[in-house]
């Protein structure tokens, strides 16, 4: 086989299976993961026993509580999200004055960040979408299905709002940022000069202290 085609092959298959790479598009998930973070996902820690000999020579576990996921976006597949795994199948979650409650206990979230000091109340005169930021009535989440919130619980669109993500649509658990690039950098084109300084001014505007930052 000729080496450039090995080559593609292997890399549609890492792909396809092993590994994808994600940029972060929104402040969802700070402070764990930054807009502008590229992550490296590993796709085939969930599939264990499901992809037939591959799922069963690789390692493998089911989803966690507190994993921090990539996930095609179940009203929108054409859409990845980034989120933490907050509640699991069969358990039940609820969320009073922004603490989360699973199975009657109250989450330890040290990675939990709130940029809005002020709590919604639970009242019929707030915005729906106000009160279900900061209280949700208890619900069980359904079988093969996660309840998922971003870190950044004051600005995240989750599962508050939309309800669980089918275990189907998980593609693989977020790893470490292998590049950070501050949101408004532009690398767009602008001429030859620009072109030429486009890959300098990546280097000089890269967040180093995020490189292979794992994401925990």
């Amino acid at each position: 086989m000729d080496p450039l085609a090995a080559a593609v092959i292997f890399a549609l298959f890492a792909r396809t299976f092993l590994f994808q790479a994600f940029a972060v598009p929104s402040p969802s998930m700070e402070k764990t993961v930054l807009t502008g973070d590229r992550l490296l996902v590993n796709k085939f820690l969930f599939a264990a026993g499901g992809r037939g000999a591959l799922g069963r020579i690789l390692p493998g576990r089911a989803v966690r509580r507190g994993d921090v996921v990539v996930f095609r976006f179940p009203q929108d597949p054409t859409r990845d999200f980034i989120k933490r795994v907050v509640a699991l199948p069969g358990e039940t979650v609820e969320i009073r004055d922004k603490r989360v409650i699973v199975d009657g206990r109250l989450l330890d979230e040290p990675y939990a960040f709130y940029a809005d000091d002020r709590v919604w109340p639970d009242d019929a005169g707030v915005p729906p979408d106000h009160r279900r930021r900061d209280q949700l009535a208890s619900r069980t989440v359904p079988a093969a299905s996660y309840f998922v919130m971003g870190d950044n619980r004051d600005d995240s669109n989750d599962s508050r709002f939309w309800g669980a993500v089918p275990a189907a649509n998980v593609e693989g658990r977020a790893l470490f940022v292998y590049w950070s690039l501050p949101p408004g950098s532009s690398l767009a084109s602008g001429g030859a000069a620009a072109t030429l300084r486009r890959p300098f001014d990546a280097l000089a505007r890269t967040r180093w202290d995020r490189t292979f930052l794992p994401v925990r």
